[in-house]
């Protein structure tokens, strides 16, 4: 059931790079899980802002791709702490975990091939 649609999944996309934004200073994330989170922050808004659906600026990445993209992001997500080293970095190891579960579940649930101008 895709019960999110392009806009909602939008006001999701700038909560999520605001989450990552302050995810280090609220959780004391070290050095290098601080650091991927505020570059994930950067990238996650340059693919929503170039992301063809209602919050895209420019419009190059088809909503369907940024789904593929998210598809791909969020079991990443789940397994960075280990592929990095960082998973005995308690708030950083369950952070990451639970951003990857979140970006899974909205994709899961977003429909991707609604049209770009498509509310909700």
């Amino acid at each position: 059931m895709k019960v999110i649609s392009p806009r909602i999944h939008g006001y999701f996309d700038f909560l999520t790079v605001f989450i990552f934004l302050l995810a280090p200073a609220l959780l004391g994330l070290d050095q290098l899980s601080a650091i991927l989170a505020y570059g994930l922050a950067v990238v996650h808004l340059l693919v929503t802002l170039a992301s063809d659906f209602p919050f895209g600026v420019v419009k190059l990445i088809p909503f369907t791709v940024h789904g593929w993209v998210e598809r791909m992001v969020g079991p990443l997500l789940i397994a960075t702490p280990f592929i990095l080293n960082f998973s005995d970095e308690e708030a950083a190891r369950n952070f990451y975990i639970a951003m990857g579960i979140i970006i899974i579940v909205v994709g899961m649930l977003t429909n991707y091939q609604a049209k770009a101008g498509d509310g909700g």
